[in-house]
């Protein structure tokens, strides 16, 4: 595939990261806040090309993760409504919540279906109009329009037994806490392409300018991310502290204007929980006033009992850029992909995953 394969050239990869080890003289610690990224840059060793002064800190970039255990229970709570087809993506399926997931509770007799998009949940609900159908809407900037297309077609269908368990977050309000916490260590970011591609960049340079944190949009092969890595180091050792787009092949600064229009007819913005960080300000997308008869938390009674996540599970840690995987006590003996503790092991993007697929730690 030659518009994947040029992105993945040796020769240009051992270029760049030469460039990178010309270009620095002092310590960085840089965090890529995607999960997908996060993959690739184990996936490919990445990380073992850089200096040692370069250090890569993972971020909350993986929407999976980042769900917090109250919705996975009220997910868990709507499957075993004998009324209710709960419809979610795969990799939801097996994240913990406080007394179980949505596969032990398909095991127990609940109409639990993974969809591969929002709209094959709004033709279920068509096609059994004696069912509630509840869509686990869930993830960043990403995933967001085809989530509030899946809502503007069941309104205008005019559709009563479908409904949104929304659990849709923001990437910009995250970076803010990230850094403005006391610890925080992180100098540089890597921004995720593909939510720039739906929302642009605008709102990246108020939170350069506010952090003095230079910020680079990037995509997510070696070429794109080490491209990324060598802006911003560049930039860090030059004083400089400004977004730049190292993926202009798929970002404008203005981003996707259909999709972000989707996004205002369907979604307000909220405060949002976040799994392993907590409350944002204004870090996420609840229904908008006149699609509030989609919502899944106001059209049932869900009262379900907080959870305490497993003590011995630092995911949270790992989601902040202050620990790595191979840091937990239980990484890769209690807890592995197929009995994870956290969500970071759970999910395709996580950083625990990527961890224990492409490195080994005695």
């Amino acid at each position: 595939m030659k518009y994947l394969e040029e992105f993945r050239e040796a020769p240009l990869v051992r270029k760049l990261a030469e460039a990178i080890r010309k270009a620095t003289t002092r310590p960085w610690t840089i965090m890529e806040i995607c999960g997908g990224q996060t993959h690739a840059i184990m996936r490919f060793g990445l990380d073992q090309l850089l200096p040692p002064e370069i250090t890569l800190v993972h971020g909350p970039g993986c929407p999976v993760c980042v769900t917090p255990i109250d919705k996975v229970d009220k997910a868990v709570a709507l499957a075993e409504r004998p009324e209710v087809i709960l419809c979610s993506f795969g990799d939801m399926l097996r994240v913990p919540g406080s007394s179980g997931d949505l596969l032990q509770a398909k095991a127990r007799g609940g109409d639990v279906r993974m969809v591969y998009s929002p709209l094959d949940a709004v033709v279920l609900a068509k096609k059994h109009p004696e069912r509630e159908v509840v869509f686990f809407a869930i993830g960043f900037e990403t995933t967001a329009p085809a989530n509030a297309m899946a809502a503007y077609q069941a309104k205008k269908q005019g559709l009563t037994n479908f409904t949104l368990l929304v659990s849709q977050v923001l990437v910009p309000p995250a970076m803010d806490t990230l850094l403005s916490a006391p610890d925080n260590r992180v100098q540089g970011f890597l921004a995720a392409g593909h939510v720039c591609t739906i929302t642009g960049f605008e709102a990246y340079h108020e939170l350069s300018r506010k952090h003095r944190c230079p910020m680079i949009i990037t995509g997510f092969e070696p070429v794109d991310i080490l491209q990324g890595l060598f802006t911003c180091v560049r930039q860090l050792e030059r004083g400089e502290a400004k977004v730049e787009n190292a993926y202009a092949r798929a970002v404008s600064e203005a981003g996707n204007t259909a999709a972000r229009a989707m996004l205002g007819e369907v979604f307000t913005v909220i405060d949002r929980e976040w799994r392993g960080i907590g409350w944002i300000p204004q870090s996420g997308y609840g229904l908008a006033p006149a699609y509030r008869d989609f919502d899944a938390e106001k059209r049932f009674t869900l009262e379900v009992e907080a959870g305490e996540p497993q003590s011995e599970c630092i995911s949270g840690l790992i989601l902040q850029g202050i620990r790595k995987p191979h840091e937990c006590p239980a990484f890769g003996t209690r807890c592995t992909p197929e009995s994870p503790l956290g969500a970071t092991m759970v999910s395709e993007e996580g950083a625990c995953a990527a961890y224990h697929k492409y490195r080994q730690y005695a």
